[in-house]
């Protein structure tokens, strides 16, 4: 017995020691998970600056040389996704860093953010009190005086409410002739009026303003406890149609009175038997903004089965004036010294010619596919390249005065710089082979007959513009709900989709929302009369009080 009892003394003291040592561990662990936590925040931290700090120079670099600089659209489209990618990664480890710091002594890393933007003043506020203590926490004692308030804004949303609005029409029936009396049905946007003009204006906006089908709305609404059927809501798109065509009649008048407009296509699937076949989607800009022109913008659509010429020869049957467009021979016809009632004069895009050169000075191929090493490949082009981005520094000056003046600069200062461009570039071709890559993207503008006296009219006339532009940012949308909707499902799909993307675009050409501007025009159009619906265009459109209001 006189051992045992020190050996469990000693085994219990032992016990004491390495637990002890275990706690010591743990809390060493404890601290080195919380200074990897650190570290990988700060490392977060960093990489979201670098990629911040690359995305700025590259908007930077997109204002000074211009939103055609494919490259550089493509580098920000890159860098604004994986900023975001970063920036979700350092949310997470800071919150393991919080997590970690405090049940550590370590000091919790602190990320320096910029300042945020205060909530629009318009956004209403609910106001939730925290109880306040009933004495003091310090003392307990109950003589408190409120002294300030410190408020903490929470951005929130609230569920769409639907809503079912019962028009009541009473009976009334006379004592002295027994006939009923009651007020006539009101009128709707749509036969049977059971879709309110909000409702209509929603379905057609996320349809054909953000690419949503109709397959995927009716699925979103099912889920919200409204259950709509496809079917249904196919049926009110094409009854919306018919209703707004005489506002679509007025914008394809307004366009077409244009001097000058501006041409372009995009290819749009359209389903056939056994797959899909490539149709076109082609628009006619009107813009008279790049030299102070009175009329509003406004932009029209058209669908067609394939490019044949015979499409935009009868978009623009019986209009003259001059054409921005590409040197795409299905306009040709439209050039013609026989056509009726005059040719059109045609002014050709520099963006468009400009993007030949650009490929060919831009990378190698193998540069494209991220990797680092970028090297010229064409230094003929890259000096093309820079004379031509000359011309477009000097024109950027001018978007936005008179013709007169446009006129005036351009004839002072451009036709040096463009003459000598144009000498250059046949010296330069002389000595070149007739395949040269860059001797074809030459050809583009010198080549053919008349193709030069086309990219150099905008130096008499101040009203054309140096590029195209206008016309490919009215397709940039449709090149993006491509991926979303895939396909034209037939030809008189595609004709509606190209009569509401008229509508849609010439609203947010004149800064205004779409869906509003089509739930107003759907409510008011069906007691509109005709003499008063240019009203309702949406450059005379002014948002209801009400709904500014709400």
């Amino acid at each position: 017995m006189s051992k045992t009892a020190p050996d469990i003394a000693s085994l219990m003291a032992a016990l004491a020691a390495a637990e002890a040592r275990a706690s010591g561990l743990e809390a060493d662990l404890q601290a080195t998970r919380a200074a990897l936590s650190q570290a990988q925040a700060v490392a977060s931290a960093a990489d979201e600056m670098i990629k911040h700090l690359r995305l700025q120079i590259a908007r930077l670099r997109r204002d000074q040389y211009g939103h055609s600089a494919e490259r550089h659209a493509r580098l920000i489209e890159q860098l604004e996704l994986q900023l975001e990618d970063l920036e979700a990664d350092q949310g997470e480890d800071l919150a393991r860093t919080d997590a970690a710091s405090a049940r550590s002594s370590v000091a919790g890393f602190e990320r320096r953010r910029p300042a945020r933007k205060p909530f629009p003043e318009h956004l209403p506020r609910e106001r939730v009190v925290v109880e306040a203590p009933a004495s003091c926490t310090c003392c307990g004692s109950g003589r408190i005086v409120k002294m300030g308030e410190d408020i903490t804004e929470t951005l929130e949303v609230v569920p769409r409410q639907w809503k079912v609005i019962q028009t009541v029409r009473e009976k009334f029936t006379c004592r002295d002739c027994e006939r009923i009396s009651q007020p006539p049905a009101p009128f709707h946007p749509t036969p049977r009026g059971w879709a309110g003009p909000n409702f209509l204006a929603m379905v057609l906006f996320e349809k054909f303003g953000q690419h949503q089908p109709l397959h995927r709305q009716a699925e979103r609404y099912a889920k919200e406890g409204v259950e709509v059927s496809l079917s249904t809501l196919a049926d009110q798109v094409g009854a919306c149609a018919a209703a707004l065509e005489p506002i679509h009649d007025m914008i394809r008048a307004h366009v077409l009175a244009a001097e000058r407009l501006h041409g372009d296509d995009t290819s749009v699937p359209l389903m056939a038997k056994g797959g899909t076949k490539t149709a076109r989607l082609w628009t006619w800009v009107r813009d008279d903004r790049p030299f102070a022109g009175g009329a509003p913008p406004a932009a029209l659509y058209y669908f067609s089965t394939d490019r044949r010429m015979e499409h935009p020869t009868r978009h623009v049957a019986g209009w003259t004036g001059v054409l921005q467009a590409d040197a795409y021979g299905g306009y040709n016809d439209l050039y013609l010294a026989a056509r009726k009632p005059a040719p059109v004069a045609s002014a050709l895009c520099w963006s468009h010619a400009r993007r030949r050169f650009f490929e060919l000075a831009d990378i190698k191929e193998a540069a494209r596919k991220k990797k680092k090493v970028a090297e010229v490949i064409a230094p003929l082009a890259l000096e093309t390249l820079r004379r031509i981005d000359e011309i477009f520094a000097q024109e950027r000056a001018l978007t936005g005065q008179s013709p007169s003046a446009r006129h005036s600069v351009r004839q002072q200062v451009l036709r040096p710089i463009v003459e000598d461009l144009h000498d250059w570039m046949r010296r330069e071709r002389a000595g070149m082979s007739r395949h040269n890559p860059v001797g074809k993207a030459m050809d583009y503008m010198i080549g053919e007959k008349g193709r030069w006296d086309a990219f150099t009219r905008f130096l008499d006339d101040g009203r054309i513009c140096l590029t195209n532009n206008a016309a490919e940012r009215a397709l940039r949308g449709i090149a993006l709900g491509r991926k979303a909707w895939l396909f034209a499902g037939s030809p008189r799909g595609g004709d509606r989709a190209a009569f509401m993307y008229s509508l849609i675009v010439t609203a947010k050409m004149n800064d205004v929302d779409p869906q509003a501007w089509l739930a107003d025009v759907l409510a008011r159009l069906p007691n509109m009369p005709i003499s008063r619906l240019h009203e309702l265009l949406p450059w005379n459109w002014r948002q209801p009080a009400q709904r500014i209001a709400a």
